[in-house]
């Protein structure tokens, strides 16, 4: 499939602190983050709780899919989705080395 510029004009994506991390009862390979991204606070879930504990994601800045369509995941509303390098498997969470303002746009 090839993308456009325009398919990609539609694409939101920002820079987001996460500033909460729950595990889910239950479930071992997925979590709850909650990310500040500067207009607004989103919730989302994401997989690789066998890797990482929820701490381990408290104050990363990230980079965020901001305008995806709001998904039920074992109950619980994500309304974004944290993007991450596959290694084996195993989520690398794409995040930034400077400190950069959440919220920041992503080109």
């Amino acid at each position: 499939m090839v993308v456009t510029p325009s398919d990609f004009q539609k694409i939101s994506l920002k820079i987001g602190k996460i500033t909460a991390a729950t595990s889910i009862p239950g479930k071992t390979k997925i979590l709850t983050v909650t990310v500040d991204l500067g207009d607004r606070v989103a919730q989302a879930i994401v997989g690789g709780a066998e890797y990482y504990e929820p701490a381990a994601f408290i104050g990363r800045l990230v980079v965020v899919l901001t305008n995806m369509a709001p998904k039920i995941v074992a109950g619980i509303k994500s309304e974004a989705m944290l993007l991450a390098a596959d290694v084996n498997g195993k989520p690398v969470w794409l995040t930034v080395q400077e400190d950069v303002p959440a919220g920041t746009v992503v080109r």
